[in-house]
C-alpha cells in the first residue's frame, strides 16, 4: 500500500535524523544543492532512463521533500502533514471544474495563472518566477506567463544573440516545444559527436 510504504519513509527519516551524525547536522540550506540535483537527476530519467531509474530517482527527490518536512517537524514549524495537505487544498482549490460543477474553461492554463495571482496576491505576472532557473527555462516561463496574463510582449529579433536566442524561445513556445528539452538534446547530440571524434582520432 502506497500509504504505508510512504510512512515507512517518514519513520526511516526520523531515525535518521536521530541516530545518523550527517543527517542530523543538515539543514534545509544544506540540503539545496542535493534538492536541485535529485531534481534535474529525474528530468534525465525522464528522457533517457528506464522505469527502474525513473522509480529509483523520484525516491530520491521524495526523500528530500520528507527530509526537509522532519527538519521542520523537528522545529515545531509544520510536518509532512501540513505539505500534504496544502498541496491537495490548493490543487481542489484551482480545479473548480472538477471538484466543484464549474464549467471547463476555454483557456485552461489562463485560468490556471489567474487563480494563483489572486491566491498569492500577485501584482505582476512575472512574480514567483525562480531567478535560479536556466536562461532557456526563464525565456519561457517569461513569454508564458505573459501570454497567460494577456500582456504583450515584443521580441526583438536584431542581430544581437540574446535577442535571436529569445525570439526562437518564443517561436517554440508557440508551437508547443520545450525550448529548454530540445536544446538539452541537441547538447547531447554534439557530446556524442565528439566522444566519437575522440575515439576515433
Amino acid at each position: 500500500m502506497a500509504a504505508a510504504q510512504l510512512q515507512r519513509l517518514i519513520e526511516v527519516m526520523h531515525r535518521l535524523r536521530s541516530e545518523c551524525p550527517w543527517d542530523a547536522e543538515q539543514t534545509h540550506e544544506s540540503l539545496i544543492g542535493y534538492l536541485v540535483e535529485e531534481t534535474l537527476e529525474v528530468v534525465e530519467a525522464i528522457e533517457h532512463g528506464s522505469d527502474a531509474d525513473l522509480v529509483e530517482e523520484l525516491g530520491d527527490l521524495l526523500l528530500q521533500v520528507v527530509f526537509h518536512a522532519e527538519i521542520a517537524a523537528e522545529a515545531g514549524r509544520f510536518s509532512i502533514d501540513d505539505v500534504a495537505r496544502g498541496i491537495a487544498d490548493k490543487l481542489v482549490a484551482r480545479h473548480p471544474y472538477v471538484f466543484a460543477g464549474a464549467d471547463v474553461p476555454p483557456d485552461l492554463v489562463g485560468s490556471w495563472e489567474q487563480r494563483k495571482r489572486a491566491e498569492k496576491g500577485r501584482t505582476s505576472a512575472l512574480d514567483g518566477i525562480p531567478e535560479r532557473l536556466s536562461a532557456l527555462s526563464r525565456a519561457t516561463k517569461v513569454l508564458a506567463r505573459a501570454s497567460a496574463h494577456g500582456v504583450p510582449v515584443s521580441i526583438d529579433e536584431s542581430d544581437d544573440v540574446g535577442a535571436r536566442i529569445m525570439a526562437l524561445v518564443a517561436q517554440a513556445q508557440a508551437a508547443g516545444i520545450d525550448a529548454e528539452q530540445v536544446t538539452r538534446a541537441a547538447v547531447r547530440r554534439v557530446e556524442q559527436q565528439v566522444r566519437a571524434a575522440e575515439s576515433s582520432g
